[in-house]
């Protein structure tokens, strides 16, 4: 009689252990959001030091055209705003952040290119854009020659200055700083004439309140930037699920929306939104 006394405590005591786990404990939902949509979260690798693309706000908010699109596909893949985990995702650790499944997608000027397609499947391309140049409102640089003998900068471990340099003005003075921050800090006082990097970074700080009406994108095109959302290797079934998600996002008119609210205080003059799987070379 003791011992069926015990037996059925331990199996009361066993059910209240089940019901517990069934009820809290874990959440049931993977992190990284590798489910199919609904879970508990996802995790999406954004920048968050590009104004007008990734930029993690003074109150903890995030803004910018790569966050927009990437919570409208999040929309699409079943998950609401507040259930997605902006990830800092810095350029070089894109690949390895989506091998170790730290993020389940990346939405970071991620231009789609031969080499990392074969570490990376990518959705897309979202967005075309172009190595440019950034200068003031009232410079006389209209041409990338007009850039000998002036002071060009690009951040370190760039090849953008270098390829201007090399093609286009020779006698351009380059200036390698930390950040694009620097670089256009020092547009602004003068002691720079130019900045270049991808278009769509430039108008994104062009576009910032301090810096509204005080500079201008040369509008060059000195390369083909394609800007795709790269997934874990493999998984083919996110990227068909993502590039459904852009073509809504195009055809509803939520994609021109996000161009113009992020980059239109700099007249970025954007292209058309690139067909599914179309690369501009």
């Amino acid at each position: 009689m003791k011992l069926r006394k015990v037996s059925a405590a331990a199996a009361t005591a066993l059910v209240l252990a089940l019901t517990a786990t069934a009820c809290g404990g874990d959440d049931g939902g993977d992190s990284n959001g590798s489910g199919s949509g609904g879970g508990d979260k996802i995790k999406i690798g954004i920048k968050y030091d590009q104004p007008g693309l990734g930029l993690k706000e003074p109150d903890g908010s995030f803004s910018g055209f790569d966050v927009d699109v990437a919570t409208y596909v999040a929309k699409e893949l079943g998950y609401e705003p507040n259930q997605i985990e902006w990830v800092e995702t810095k350029s070089a650790d894109r690949e390895n952040a989506l091998a170790r499944g730290d993020v389940k997608m990346i939405a970071a000027t991620y231009s789609i290119t031969d080499e990392r397609k074969e570490k990376v499947d990518f959705a897309g391309p979202y967005l075309l854009a172009h190595q440019d140049l950034l200068v003031k409102a009232d410079s006389d640089i209209k041409e990338g020659t007009d850039l000998n003998g002036k002071k060009l900068c690009s951040v370190t471990g760039s090849t953008s200055a270098q390829n201007v340099k090399n093609e286009i003005a020779p006698k351009a003075q380059l200036q390698r700083l930390g950040g694009y921050s620097e670089c256009i800090a020092g547009l602004q006082s003068g002691a720079l004439d130019a900045v270049t990097t991808d278009d769509s970074i430039l108008a994104g700080f062009a576009s910032q309140d301090q810096y509204k009406g005080q500079f201008k994108l040369a509008g060059l095109k000195l390369s083909n930037e394609n800007y795709g959302i790269g997934v874990k290797k493999g998984d083919t079934e996110t990227v068909n699920k993502i590039n459904d998600a852009l073509e809504k996002m195009v055809s509803d008119g939520a994609w021109k929306k996000a161009v113009e609210e992020n980059f239109g205080p700099a007249n970025y003059k954007y292209e058309e939104a690139p067909k599914i799987g179309q690369i501009v070379q």
